[in-house]
């Protein structure tokens, strides 16, 4: 099936425009950690071999907020930072990217978080965290912004802020306001193990909240983990124990292959841009961004399938030109950046 440049571009164009028109009906709000990523200078090295890191503001759902700014679109981030250099630093830096930085909050007690992340020769990623507790995991419901919550046609969110108290009440509740203001109810797991007790405390976390979700983006690794082992790339395992009745449309990523696509309806596989890899440290990321700019200007995206092809390929474009360069919000790309590249 053929992808119509000219078809993302058209909604990502009018996306833009609504952004600025109609701000509040278009608003994706993002929920959970923002952090500070070191990734190493060199890559290919572990972090132990590393000889020095680049520092780059990063956390999933604080990825997406910019991402789809950068995309034209309109986001807001909420969460909560250190009262220190670096949650200063990354409050400014969700303003200097145009994303509302009112949902923010600043704890006098706990240290932002910290993450090293490297991709080793094997093309295996290795994290090291450093939260203890970090301050987005002390997010109180009482320091919700709940108007802005209200305000979101897609709410984002992350598991991460599911894996300890308060924070964890914190997002359920979140996730309530959203669901009964009529938000789209958006998830991306972002499967980080050695933050969790145990591999079944996260398995049991995730999907906690798996049927409460409209838009589900996972991995192909994740497949395999909350199936216990099954083969991520069976379409019957994806059907069968993962899509629930509530579902609207579950992503599935496969890095520089390309990403799947399951509704109620249709599935299929759409193909990824080659390009050379240098870190992919919040391709994910970006690509969410891209499907939830596209999906912020076409709440029904989902139901048209050439639709739902062109602004899936608009944002496997948005994963591959993020791993052209080191860190996640540094390399996130503009919506011209993407247009360029876009095949046509």
């Amino acid at each position: 099936m053929a992808v119509s440049q000219q078809g993302a571009l058209t909604s990502l164009n009018g996306n833009a425009e609504r952004g600025n028109k109609e701000s509040k009906s278009s608003l994706v709000v993002c929920f959970g950690e923002m952090l500070i990523d070191f990734v190493p200078t060199v890559g290919g090295v572990s972090l132990a071999e590393a000889p020095a890191f680049k520092k780059a503001p990063g956390g999933a759902p604080a990825n997406v907020a910019v991402g789809i700014s950068r995309l034209g679109g309109s986001s807001a981030f909420i969460g909560k930072v250190g009262k220190d250099e670096f949650g200063y630093m990354l409050a400014d830096i969700l303003k200097e990217n145009n994303v509302d930085n009112s949902g923010v909050r600043f704890d006098p007690g706990a240290r932002t978080a910290l993450a090293f992340v490297t991709l080793r020769a094997d093309g295996e990623r290795e994290f090291m965290f450093f939260r203890n507790p970090s301050a987005d995991m002390l997010l109180k419901e009482t320091e919700l912004d709940a108007n802005l919550i209200q305000k979101a046609c897609i709410f984002h969110y992350g598991s991460i802020s599911l894996i300890v108290e308060p924070c964890r009440s914190t997002h359920l509740a979140a996730m309530k306001i959203a669901k009964a203001s009529g938000s789209i109810l958006s998830y991306d797991p972002n499967l980080r193990l050695p933050l969790w007790p145990s591999a079944e405390a996260a398995r049991q976390g995730i999907m906690s909240i798996w049927n409460e979700a409209d838009i589900i983006k996972i991995s192909e690794e994740e497949i395999t983990f909350l199936t216990g082992g099954d083969d991520p790339y069976d379409d019957e395992v994806v059907f069968d124990k993962l899509f629930h009745p509530n579902l609207k449309l579950l992503l599935v990523t496969e890095g520089q292959d390309g990403c799947r696509y399951y509704t109620k309806k249709f599935n299929g596989k759409v193909s990824g841009v080659r390009v050379e890899a240098v870190d992919t440290t919040g391709a994910g990321d970006a690509f969410v961004s891209g499907i939830l700019t596209s999906l912020s200007s076409d709440l029904n995206l989902y139901q048209d399938e050439k639709k739902l092809r062109d602004a899936l390929m608009f944002a496997n474009t948005c994963g591959a030109i993020t791993v052209t360069e080191r860190g996640a919000i540094p390399a996130l790309p503009t919506r011209d950046a993407v247009l360029q590249l876009l095949p046509a």
